[in-house]
């Protein structure tokens, strides 16, 4: 009868293999993609990865560290006010959607997960860091954090609509819907006291 023999053990000098990581996170964006957050499961991500649950949580921690490492926000986020004021609330619109669905269907998937306090902590620490406060720097007349609040909230509402309404024949991202919605956030971002003036 012959020997069997085990695979060699990774000795102490040599580096683990980035190709499981790799593996891992393709296959954790494409399944949160298709299935969101809650839809997803730990071992549904390993068995696409061709890899084991215990891998999975030995190189990420949780479910919740590995989502929030390939569904990003804050580079969506980043420099997403700045601009002149009198145009923003369009400017705002265009850099979402100009950037194509792929970045709307990443954000609203990120927001689907909001029930997870470690997913709540970071989108709200993102979006008060990236749109509330520089927003609330520049805005003159009452109230200015009030209102940088409730532009991030406009922000967000959109983005919730997008995966909320995915199989509705309403087009929430065509010019004219839009336009509607740069009005809304316009009016937050403008001076209400010029308004009287």
């Amino acid at each position: 009868m012959e020997p069997t023999t085990s695979a060699p053990r990774r000795g102490p000098g040599r580096p683990r293999s980035s190709s499981t990581p790799d593996a891992i996170r393709r296959a954790a964006a494409a399944l949160f993609a298709e299935r969101g957050f809650t839809g997803t499961s730990v071992r549904d991500i390993a068995t696409r990865a061709g890899s084991d649950p215990a891998v999975v949580i030995r190189h990420f921690g949780t479910k919740e560290k590995l989502f929030l490492e390939v569904v990003p926000v804050a580079p969506h986020f980043r420099a997403l006010t700045e601009g002149p004021l009198e145009t923003l609330g369009r400017s705002i619109l265009d850099r979402l959607v100009g950037s194509g669905d792929s970045t709307l269907r990443v954000l609203a998937t990120a927001l689907g997960a909001l029930d997870r306090p470690e997913v709540h902590h970071y989108l709200e620490q993102t979006t008060v860091r990236n749109i509330v406060e520089p927003l609330a720097a520049r805005l003159s007349g009452p109230r200015a954090g009030l209102r940088a609040y409730l532009v991030a909230a406009q922000i967000g509402g959109l983005l919730l609509a997008v995966d909320l309404f995915a199989s509705a024949p309403v087009e929430l991202a065509d010019a004219e819907a839009l336009d509607c919605y740069a009005e809304a956030i316009q009016a937050l971002i403008d001076d209400p006291a010029a308004d009287r003036a």
